[in-house]
């Protein structure tokens, strides 16, 4: 990281707060269609992580091994990240919507 930026938040949704403001700030497209664009850049994330484990694996004959397994641990960051921001962007009440829809998963899952 560039010792001009400061450090990320220490605290997970305000780092997501952070990231959301400034890419809002940032954007070339308002709206609905920004809206549509950040959720959308999941998908290009998703497939960076295939792209990793295909490359973690060798299994493109003609490129080989291209990619570790830390690449692809941080691609899938990059997907949590990204999902979290467009969540975000969707509802000022990300943190909540997030802790309510994991605790279902959680009951669901592991039972009540």
């Amino acid at each position: 990281m560039s010792d001009h930026l400061p450090p990320p938040a220490a605290d997970l949704w305000d780092s997501v707060d952070d990231l959301s403001g400034w890419l809002d700030a940032n954007r070339p497209v308002d709206g609905r269609d920004g809206l549509l664009l950040r959720i959308l850049k999941l998908s290009e994330e998703v497939g960076e992580v295939a792209e990793a484990v295909i490359g973690a694996t060798g299994q493109n004959p003609r490129k080989g091994t291209t990619h570790t397994w830390d690449d692809v641990q941080s691609e899938l960051c990059d997907v949590a990240v990204t999902a979290l921001v467009a969540l975000r962007t969707l509802t000022p009440d990300a943190r909540e919507v997030f802790t309510d829809h994991l605790t279902r998963v959680t009951r669901r899952s592991l039972g009540a």
